[in-house]
């Protein structure tokens, strides 16, 4: 299976507005509301798309503080061991495998500094593998998007 310009558009427009209606969709690029349908069932089965993303203002329920965690491993071989590991801490809601400094570079959603500190100190230091962090407080978040898709539209 591969993508063509029709599946392009509507992945482009739902990338934009994800509670768009299939049929508005279909109306924006003079199709079918089934054929949406059925091209979004194609890129879900080919992997391109899965289920659905809400957006949560986390300030707005007591989580007033989002920091990216540099993680040095022992050995990088230790990354699925840690990983897993990370998994069973709930304020990490983003991790990638990194070249350069850093083996992990994490994201992290807490209460507040005391929050945070504890769940650094509690909970991530005391893995095995993880040989020590580096904490980044984010102040503000100015670019939250989806890579822009650039299909021809007619």
């Amino acid at each position: 299976m591969q993508l063509d310009q029709t599946d392009l558009k509507i992945l482009s427009i739902l990338m934009k507005d994800a509670k768009m209606p299939y049929t508005e969709i279909a109306n924006q690029i003079h199709v079918s509301g089934g054929t949406v349908h059925v091209r979004m069932k194609k890129m879900e089965k080919m992997g391109i798309t899965s289920g659905s993303h809400l957006t949560v203002n986390y300030s707005k329920l007591g989580y007033d503080i989002t920091a990216f965690l540099g993680i040095y491993l022992d050995k990088s071989s230790l990354y699925d061991q840690v990983s897993n590991a990370m998994m069973e801490i709930p304020e990490i809601v983003g991790a990638h495998y990194t070249t350069g400094t850093y083996s992990i570079f994490a994201k992290i959603i807490c209460r507040d500094t005391n929050h945070l500190r504890d769940v650094l100190h509690d909970k991530l230091q005391r893995i095995p593998g993880i040989q020590r962090t580096e904490t980044f407080i984010s102040l503000e978040e100015s670019i939250d998007r989806h890579l822009e898709l650039k299909p021809e539209m007619e």
